[in-house]
């Protein structure tokens, strides 16, 4: 769905197609709203900060949209945010919450493409807020982000389940209280008990 959106927005740009734009981004803002209530996370308060982010840029996308359909400036999303550098504020953080989702993709799996979306969100964005990226600069950069984007969204796909849950036996362990009790939990998963030296 994210992926779909995506490739709408940039086909109905390209194409001067700008009925497609909007729609399309927000199929893609869909995707990645489910995304975020589906990703697994152990650590909650952090899933909430990205949600709570996402929210915040999905109510500001709508925002853009219901002024420029009453009269404003542009005919869609993107080309408002193109002719309005401080547009950025309003819908940022949902690249923010992207930036967040990229992170923990990269850290827990290695993802090359995870890291690259990780370092090029936040300069994409600033380098558009800041004015500081040339019209060139600014659309290697969103051909650059889509291109790993598309990567890493077609990479979750060949991703196992059961990799992608991940192992919860760290938060466990550190929840444990006293040496005997991560002792014993060591031996009952068969770990070694010199993971227990280290991790103190």
């Amino acid at each position: 769905m994210a992926c779909v959106g995506a490739l709408g927005v940039v086909f109905g740009d390209v194409s001067g197609n700008e009925a497609m734009v909007n729609p399309s981004y927000f199929l893609g803002a869909s995707g990645f709203g489910v995304a975020l209530v589906l990703v697994h996370m152990y650590v909650t308060p952090i899933k909430r900060v990205m949600q709570a982010l996402y929210a915040v840029g999905l109510i500001g996308s709508l925002g853009i949209v219901a002024y420029t359909q009453n009269g404003g400036s542009s005919s869609s999303l993107l080309e408002f945010v193109r002719e309005h550098r401080s547009a950025v504020w309003v819908i940022g953080p949902m690249f923010a919450s992207f930036t967040g989702l990229a992170f923990k993709e990269g850290a827990c799996y290695g993802k090359p493409e995870a890291f690259l979306l990780f370092l090029l969100t936040p300069i994409m964005c600033l380098g558009h807020l800041t004015g500081l990226a040339s019209d060139e600069v600014e659309t290697f950069f969103v051909a650059s982000w889509m291109l790993g984007f598309l990567v890493f969204a077609g990479r979750k796909y060949t991703q196992a389940v059961k990799d992608d849950i991940g192992d919860k036996s760290v938060f466990t362990f550190r929840g444990l209280k006293t040496d005997e009790e991560r002792r014993d939990y060591l031996e009952r998963q068969g770990k070694d008990l010199s993971l227990m030296e280290d991790a103190m």
